[in-house]
């Protein structure tokens, strides 16, 4: 089973730039968008299906904004659009699909960069999303949590930890929050196979970024460790360019 996360930063925009003719390379069986900042008739969804995949949208409320996809070649058993929380489901923030063998729920975090009222949401956000995961697991107790957290765990997540100690996505608070998530029983895949530096999944157009590799760990496919025995492979795709983010991969047995 191969699993891709990737923040699409918008799927028209990453779709100019040759976002179909890499998922028609069959990069992998399930492909989880966020940022998708559409609805599916904004596209050509006709030749994503001709490519094997089954499509589940849901987009934001507000056009042109957020938005969760996943296409996937492996029909799931039932699909859950939201978590039952008005302002996450109205921005379109998760999106689970349940399979045989476990539950994947594809996540897009709420940024808190624009200003303290959206830090204050994300905080809010984070401790209904962990609340729904722990009742989530009574009855699935196996589960595939991936996305764009928006949040780099460490320092060695981060090209600088200093400087960037008061910026929003390595906070104290989100930081605990990601410890918290860890220790009620998750796996960071990535780091399971590469515990190096310098691996990032999102730069800033700016300052020419990207290219000198001044980025940021924030999206991941993290598993409950029950499911750690079933890991065979991760990577981070950073030579992949349809967006400011790069796809995220992982490998199960």
């Amino acid at each position: 089973m191969r699993i891709i996360t990737y923040n699409v930063n918008g799927i028209r925009s990453a779709i100019r730039k040759g976002f179909l003719e890499w998922l028609h390379a069959d990069p992998a069986d399930i492909i989880c968008l966020q940022e998708i900042k559409a609805v599916k008739d904004d596209i050509e969804a006709g030749l994503i299906d001709d490519m094997g995949f089954h499509q589940f949208w849901f987009p934001a409320k507000k056009k042109g904004y957020s938005g969760v996809a996943v296409f996937t070649k492996i029909k799931p058993q039932e699909v859950y659009y939201g978590n039952n929380r008005a302002q996450s489901d109205m921005e379109g923030r998760i999106l689970r699909l349940d399979f045989p063998e476990y539950a994947l729920v594809n996540v897009y975090f709420p940024s808190g960069s624009s200003g303290i009222i959206r830090q204050e949401y994300k905080y809010l956000w984070l401790d209904e999303f962990l609340d729904y995961l722990i009742r989530l697991r009574k009855t699935h107790p196996r589960l595939v949590v991936c996305g764009d957290y928006n949040i780099c765990h460490r320092p060695i997540d981060i090209h600088d930890p200093v400087s960037n100690k008061n910026s929003s996505g390595f906070l104290p608070e989100e930081r605990a929050w990601m410890d918290k998530f860890f220790d009620s029983g998750f796996t960071d895949t990535f780091r399971y196979f590469h515990p190096g530096p310098h691996q990032y999944s999102w730069w800033s157009y700016r300052t020419n970024a990207r290219d000198r590799n001044k980025g940021w760990r924030i999206d991941y496919i993290n598993t409950t460790s029950n499911l750690k025995g079933t890991l065979k492979d991760a990577k981070i795709y950073q030579d992949i360019k349809h967006s400011d983010h790069c796809p995220v991969y992982l490998e199960l047995d």
